[in-house]
């Protein structure tokens, strides 16, 4: 009897410890919130943040993006200041070229950017700095740079032009009238073409029947809402919510946990097949990365970096070409001229000489970046070169797609879509990366960008020739929905058409 109160009493003494510990870790955590709440600027009466806070550009912009465009523009130094968000963000090339280039080190992506893509990115190499970020870019530059690796890409890329993309878009042409989101078919173009190329593995996203893929549907919604905790007011609301799993943050704990699984039988398929002979990136790091969770951070990166950027870059360049007759007729005049009579594929060195090409691409990409922002943070205080304070722990953006409209740098037709302006007595002639950092600029470019500007190419002279793509809402200028990369609301909706064999000149 005694024995029995005396473990009854344990028990009760248990529990309200149990209790007492959980209510104190509660409790702690809130005022621990509390007081970094009362640190943070959550409210600022200028302007931009009234704008920014009340949503009330939505009146006159219909694009987060163009409002920061008509801010900048604005400014006498093309540099603004989102105060309840500590950004200040630049249109401005000597700015550019100071953080990317002269004070590289003093502006890495730094902590709060890690923490809001830790979640899905973990350690892949868009999400770290220092020893990590150096290591994994001597890896990749050493495998993109060398010439079996190309070729290995476009193998790729021309095997899904000619045995999925072209077939499809056949099909629909065949359906008179019929309606396709090119914007979808370019993502499962992309998102077959990265497995392959990165993984050795196929997905079949663009098979005919276009079967639905969790991962990729999982993977979307992750960078969305990832992407959607930069936008806040304050870290600590998206952190709150982390913490109670809550709205957003509990869709996107299981959004990634799906992208994680999937990763993870990425590496496990790889290892069963075996990778010491294969060609794809992940087998070249394999060979000297043994822990799966690192390999699972690169397995993300990589398809962040080859899908939704291509994408991206796919869909607008479509619209703007399909928008602008004239330039669709010098890139057919121009793949006619360098192609052979009834050549169906370009090979590598004809895409290298379409020069016309290579501009419209750039030129889409001038006004249509697919990563329209990049942030750092600077590490110390420090002045920009147009005179900007930046204050430590600032958070410092750069914005491409507000640096293609601005006149100061691209002229008062910048608005205009001019591939010629590219050009140099027919051959193509780049601009400087700091007034164009659509690719990044410094240590930090892209370096996948050749690959990605063949890739577009030989999509564009492989669909062009034989169809004719009209878009559905041509007059009506792209929405974006917030991600990561930019995504056109709604999708790009088409009309497919074959074009007679005697407007083909072959």
């Amino acid at each position: 009897m005694e024995y029995s109160e005396n473990l009854s009493f344990l028990q009760s003494l248990q529990a309200s410890f149990c209790f007492i510990f959980f209510f104190f870790t509660i409790s702690f955590s809130i005022f621990s919130f509390f007081l970094l709440f009362m640190r943070q600027k959550v409210w600022c009466n200028c302007d931009i943040c009234c704008g920014y806070l009340t949503s009330s550009w939505l009146m006159e912009f219909g694009n987060l993006c163009d409002w920061y465009t008509h801010l900048l523009q604005k400014s006498p130094t093309h540099t603004i200041h989102i105060h309840v968000l500590g950004n200040t963000i630049t249109a401005n090339p000597d700015n550019v070229e100071y953080m990317l280039k002269t004070r590289f080190d003093n502006y890495p992506k730094g902590k709060p950017f890690s923490t809001i893509l830790g979640d899905l990115l973990g350690k892949g190499i868009f999400n770290v700095d220092g020893d990590s970020w150096v290591f994994q870019r001597k890896m990749a530059s050493l495998e993109l740079g060398s010439v079996s690796i190309r070729s290995f890409a476009f193998e790729v890329v021309m095997a899904e032009i000619k045995h999925r993309l072209l077939p499809l878009l056949s099909s629909y042409a065949e359906k008179d009238g019929s309606v396709l989101d090119l914007q979808d078919v370019f993502r499962r173009f992309t998102f077959d073409n990265i497995c392959k190329f990165s993984f050795g593995l196929d997905p079949g996203c663009l098979e005919l029947a276009l079967p639905i893929s969790q991962f990729a549907e999982s993977f979307d919604l992750a960078t969305k809402l990832s992407a959607e905790r930069a936008m806040v007011a304050s870290p600590l609301i998206w952190k709150i919510k982390r913490l109670l799993n809550l709205g957003s943050e509990r869709r996107l704990k299981e959004a990634i946990k799906k992208v994680n699984v999937l990763a993870k039988e990425v590496i496990i398929q790889k290892r069963k097949l075996g990778f010491s002979t294969h060609q794809d990136l992940l087998s070249r790091f394999m060979a000297c990365i043994k822990d799966d969770n690192y390999l699972k951070d690169i397995v993300i990166s990589f398809i962040l970096a080859g899908r939704d950027t291509m994408a991206s870059a796919l869909t607008t360049f479509f619209w703007l070409v399909a928008t602008h007759p004239e330039v669709e007729s010098k890139i057919r005049d121009e793949a006619d001229r360098i192609m052979h009579p009834n050549q169906e594929f370009p090979s590598f060195e004809q895409i290298r000489e379409m020069h016309y090409l290579h501009a419209a691409v750039y030129e889409s990409l001038r006004l249509y970046p697919p990563v329209q922002f990049d942030s750092k943070f600077a590490r110390q205080d420090d002045v920009l070169r147009d005179g900007t304070f930046v204050m430590k722990g600032t958070r410092v953006t750069y914005h491409p797609y507000a640096m293609g409209r601005i006149e100061a740098i691209w002229g008062p037709d910048c608005m205009e879509f001019k591939p010629q302006r590219w050009l140099n007595n027919g051959t193509f002639f780049p601009q400087s990366p700091f007034k164009y950092p659509v690719f990044q600029a410094g240590i930090r470019v892209c370096l996948g960008k050749e690959m990605a500007v063949v890739a577009m190419k030989s999509v564009a002279a492989a669909v062009l020739r034989p169809f004719d793509i009209h878009v559905v809402h041509a007059n009506v200028a792209p929405r974006f929905d917030s991600g990561l990369t930019a995504t056109v609301r709604g999708g790009l909706p088409v009309v497919v058409r074959e074009r007679r064999a005697t407007n083909q000149h072959c």
